[in-house]
């Protein structure tokens, strides 16, 4: 990271988020890249992804799902001093596992919805602003715990053993080191 990115930090930080609640919820393009196929970049909302009759992944992946108990503790834990930014791609059956599940742990730690980022890129793996090239962006699902205007760590896809709930638990209770 450069010296000016390092001290610009706290502030890029804090102004999406303000830029997020003072804007609207929903501030993006609806792409079509792909036959029948809906895309969303740009800053999303839970909510688009729960009531869009496109996005019928959203509910049949939270079904059967059962939040990793250490990882909701750690979320309880954090809950006051943390925010999440997150990459998804609405066209990408790994954010499709990943993003309803990672809602319903969430939920399960009571962790409100309103400190969670939701960045959907297209399937450059672009963002409008850009945003994937700040937080260097390579693969979607990236879910980025934050702290204080820092990145805790970051889960990639799935996490590096398959287990993107347990991974991020560990992250935000700082045992992965």
């Amino acid at each position: 990271m450069t010296t000016l990115l390092r001290k610009c930090w706290p502030v890029f930080i804090l102004t999406l988020f303000i830029g997020k609640t003072t804007l609207a919820q929903n501030q993006y393009e609806v792409l079509v890249e792909g036959t029948n196929e809906k895309s969303l970049k740009g800053i999303l909302s839970r909510q688009v992804l729960e009531t869009d009759s496109t996005f019928t992944w959203y509910a049949e992946s939270q079904k059967i799902y059962t939040p990793n108990a250490e990882a909701v503790e750690a979320i309880k834990k954090m809950a006051d001093s943390i925010h999440f930014v997150v990459f998804i791609g609405t066209w990408c059956e790994d954010s499709h596992f990943v993003i309803p599940r990672f809602y319903s742990l969430i939920d399960a730690a009571g962790f409100p919805s309103a400190k969670v980022t939701l960045i959907g890129v297209d399937r450059a793996k672009t963002t409008l602003g850009r945003l994937e090239k700040v937080f260097k962006i390579t693969e979607v699902p990236t879910i980025i715990p934050i702290k204080n205007g820092k990145e805790l760590g970051r889960v990639v896809e799935y996490g590096k053993e398959g287990l993107f709930d347990k991974e991020l638990g560990e992250i935000i209770s700082g045992s992965n080191k």
